[in-house]
């Protein structure tokens, strides 16, 4: 990316790019949202996965089937070196989330660091 990392677009642009990953599931779309030595944290407690071997592996390991959900989000914050977001997944056949992620950028427009957390809203999708 060119353009500064504090602006809406920029963030958009890396939205899209991991909704993009979200329903392929191509490690070269994982890939390039990440560093090299990039974190991925997927709750408070745990460990993340670090480097995009890592973070790949991790991912795949837990994927979704392309068209199985949907995802609305909006920035809460965004700064220079960070974004933060709140999203809402729904999936078809299953629950809806409530999702807060953490975004910090590399200089290059990457994340060094994903930080993704999710609470169940206990309802089907259909209800919502």
């Amino acid at each position: 990316m060119n353009e500064p990392r504090d602006t809406p677009d920029a963030t958009t642009r890396w939205m899209q790019g991991y909704l993009k990953a979200w329903s392929s599931n191509d490690p070269d779309h994982i890939n390039a949202l990440f560093t090299e030595d990039a974190e991925y944290y997927t709750d408070p407690f745990g460990e993340p996965r670090r480097g995009r071997p890592a973070i790949v592996a991790g991912w795949l390991d837990h994927a979704d089937e392309p068209d199985s959900f949907t995802f609305d989000w909006s920035p809460l914050m965004i700064t220079p070196e960070m974004s933060i977001i709140d999203g809402v997944t729904r999936y078809a056949a299953g629950p809806v989330y409530s999702n807060l992620w953490v975004i910090r950028f590399a200089p290059d427009g990457r994340a060094r660091e994903f930080i993704e957390w999710w609470m169940d809203q206990a309802q089907p999708a259909e209800d919502s």
